[in-house]
Protein backbone atom coordinates (compact mmCIF):
# COMPACT_ATOMS: atom_id res chain seq x y z
CA UNK A 1 0.00 0.00 0.00
CA UNK A 2 1.57 3.04 -0.96
CA UNK A 3 2.44 6.18 1.41
CA UNK A 4 -0.64 8.10 2.68
CA UNK A 5 -0.58 12.22 2.93
CA UNK A 6 -1.23 12.65 6.89
CA UNK A 7 -1.11 16.41 7.20
CA UNK A 8 0.18 16.39 10.62
CA UNK A 9 2.81 14.76 9.63
CA UNK A 10 3.70 16.18 6.48
CA UNK A 11 6.86 17.98 6.34
CA UNK A 12 6.29 21.40 4.38
CA UNK A 13 2.69 21.73 6.19
CA UNK A 14 4.73 22.01 9.70
CA UNK A 15 7.20 24.32 8.82
CA UNK A 16 4.48 26.60 7.16
CA UNK A 17 2.63 26.10 10.20
CA UNK A 18 5.87 26.53 12.39
CA UNK A 19 6.50 29.59 10.59
CA UNK A 20 3.07 31.39 10.78
CA UNK A 21 3.04 31.11 14.36
CA UNK A 22 6.63 32.98 15.13
CA UNK A 23 5.26 35.30 12.75
CA UNK A 24 2.11 35.72 14.29
CA UNK A 25 3.79 36.16 17.47
CA UNK A 26 6.38 38.70 16.17
CA UNK A 27 3.73 40.52 14.32
CA UNK A 28 1.75 41.28 17.42
CA UNK A 29 4.81 42.80 19.35
CA UNK A 30 6.19 45.01 15.99
CA UNK A 31 2.32 45.97 15.98
CA UNK A 32 1.66 46.87 19.49
CA UNK A 33 5.37 48.36 20.30
CA UNK A 34 5.98 50.07 16.81
CA UNK A 35 3.38 50.22 14.88
CA UNK A 36 4.74 47.71 12.51
CA UNK A 37 3.11 45.47 9.83
CA UNK A 38 5.63 42.28 8.63
CA UNK A 39 6.37 43.74 5.75
CA UNK A 40 7.13 46.79 6.85
CA UNK A 41 9.66 46.06 9.44
CA UNK A 42 11.21 43.45 6.55
CA UNK A 43 11.80 46.80 4.81
CA UNK A 44 13.54 48.40 7.25
CA UNK A 45 15.41 45.52 8.39
CA UNK A 46 16.83 45.31 4.67
CA UNK A 47 17.40 49.17 4.53
CA UNK A 48 18.98 48.96 7.80
CA UNK A 49 22.13 46.96 6.10
CA UNK A 50 22.01 49.03 2.85
CA UNK A 51 22.78 52.39 1.63
CA UNK A 52 19.28 52.85 -0.41
CA UNK A 53 17.72 50.20 -2.04
CA UNK A 54 14.67 50.01 -5.67
CA UNK A 55 11.72 48.59 -4.41
CA UNK A 56 12.35 45.64 -6.99
CA UNK A 57 15.73 44.75 -5.13
CA UNK A 58 13.71 45.37 -1.67
CA UNK A 59 11.72 42.39 -3.17
CA UNK A 60 14.39 39.90 -4.22
CA UNK A 61 15.92 40.67 -0.69
CA UNK A 62 12.20 40.10 1.13
CA UNK A 63 10.79 37.56 -0.92
CA UNK A 64 7.87 39.34 -0.99
CA UNK A 65 5.47 40.69 -3.89
CA UNK A 66 5.72 43.71 -5.67
CA UNK A 67 2.38 44.97 -4.46
CA UNK A 68 3.20 43.78 -0.74
CA UNK A 69 6.42 45.86 -1.27
CA UNK A 70 4.83 48.84 -2.12
CA UNK A 71 2.06 48.59 0.32
CA UNK A 72 4.62 48.56 3.11
CA UNK A 73 6.56 51.11 1.55
CA UNK A 74 3.86 53.55 1.41
CA UNK A 75 3.31 53.20 4.60
CA UNK A 76 6.48 53.89 5.92
CA UNK A 77 7.45 56.76 4.11
CA UNK A 78 4.04 58.28 5.00
CA UNK A 79 5.87 57.64 8.54
CA UNK A 80 8.52 59.31 7.53
CA UNK A 81 10.76 56.39 7.75
CA UNK A 82 11.91 55.90 4.65
CA UNK A 83 13.21 58.35 2.15
CA UNK A 84 12.92 58.18 -1.96
CA UNK A 85 15.90 59.87 -3.66
CA UNK A 86 16.19 59.23 -7.94
CA UNK A 87 18.37 56.12 -8.91
CA UNK A 88 20.90 57.81 -10.76
CA UNK A 89 21.33 54.10 -12.73
CA UNK A 90 18.08 53.71 -13.66
CA UNK A 91 15.83 57.23 -14.04
CA UNK A 92 12.54 54.51 -13.98
CA UNK A 93 13.36 53.64 -10.14
CA UNK A 94 14.32 54.72 -6.97
CA UNK A 95 16.29 54.45 -4.09
CA UNK A 96 14.86 54.30 -0.81
CA UNK A 97 16.47 53.82 2.05
CA UNK A 98 15.70 54.80 6.04
CA UNK A 99 15.64 58.34 6.94
CA UNK A 100 16.65 59.81 10.70
CA UNK A 101 13.72 58.52 11.88
CA UNK A 102 13.55 55.43 10.31
CA UNK A 103 17.26 54.42 11.58
CA UNK A 104 15.89 56.16 15.24
CA UNK A 105 13.02 53.47 14.97
CA UNK A 106 15.31 50.64 13.72
CA UNK A 107 17.71 51.10 17.28
CA UNK A 108 14.28 50.40 19.06
CA UNK A 109 12.84 47.87 17.39
CA UNK A 110 16.30 45.74 16.32
CA UNK A 111 16.94 44.63 20.23
CA UNK A 112 13.32 44.08 20.67
CA UNK A 113 13.42 41.23 17.67
CA UNK A 114 17.00 39.99 19.09
CA UNK A 115 15.02 39.75 22.77
CA UNK A 116 11.71 37.64 20.50
CA UNK A 117 14.29 35.50 18.79
CA UNK A 118 16.27 34.29 21.55
CA UNK A 119 12.77 33.41 23.81
CA UNK A 120 11.68 31.83 20.93
CA UNK A 121 14.39 29.66 20.25
CA UNK A 122 15.62 29.03 23.89
CA UNK A 123 13.96 26.10 23.76
CA UNK A 124 17.38 24.41 21.96
CA UNK A 125 21.32 24.67 22.80
CA UNK A 126 23.66 26.62 20.64
CA UNK A 127 24.18 22.84 18.87
CA UNK A 128 20.57 22.80 18.00
CA UNK A 129 20.02 26.37 17.08
CA UNK A 130 23.18 25.99 14.77
CA UNK A 131 22.16 22.60 12.91
CA UNK A 132 18.71 24.18 12.38
CA UNK A 133 20.56 26.86 10.74
CA UNK A 134 22.52 25.22 8.41
CA UNK A 135 19.25 22.72 8.25
CA UNK A 136 17.14 25.83 6.63
CA UNK A 137 19.86 26.73 4.33
CA UNK A 138 20.06 23.05 2.30
CA UNK A 139 16.30 23.22 2.59
CA UNK A 140 16.08 26.66 1.18
CA UNK A 141 19.09 25.68 -1.85
CA UNK A 142 17.14 22.30 -2.53
CA UNK A 143 13.92 24.51 -3.12
CA UNK A 144 15.86 26.07 -5.37
CA UNK A 145 17.12 23.36 -7.00
CA UNK A 146 13.00 22.27 -7.69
Amino acid sequence: MPDTLKLDNFLPYRLSIASNRVSDAIAGTYRALFGLRIPEWRLIAVLAESDGLTQQALGVRTRMDKVSVSRAAIALADRGLIDRAPNPSDQRSHLLALSPSGQALYAEVAPKALEIEARIFDVLDRSEVAALRSMLERIEQAVEGL
